[in-house]
């Protein structure tokens, strides 16, 4: 699952700051009528969260997420800093989910 984890962090990391540069690219759009920046980063963002999805799903089928827990996971690249908790979050949970158990 580890070979599954790392690109999804990856992404997970890229898809956010890429979000919070589209946010950024709004206010310049509505804030100062320049367009400029949402016309370059709104396709890559576009772009990136379709990669993001594959990685998550793979991620999600190998550590058999519930459906529910994998909608959300898919669902972090599209509100701005989600992306980063879930990450965090769904990290912890395949590494304790892999660790062995002790007795």
């Amino acid at each position: 699952m580890e070979s599954a984890l790392k690109p999804y962090r990856v992404m997970a990391y890229i898809v956010g700051v890429m979000l919070l540069l589209l946010c950024a690219a709004m206010v310049a759009k509505y804030g100062f009528d320049n367009d400029t920046f949402v016309a370059i980063v709104g396709p890559i963002h576009g772009f990136l969260y379709m990669v993001y999805l594959v990685a998550a799903l793979n991620l999600g089928i190998k550590a058999r997420f519930p459906i529910p827990y994998l909608l959300l996971v898919l669902l972090a690249g599209t509100i701005p800093l989600l992306s980063f908790v879930v990450e965090r979050n769904v990290t912890d949970r395949v590494r304790h989910r892999a660790a062995p158990a002790t007795s």
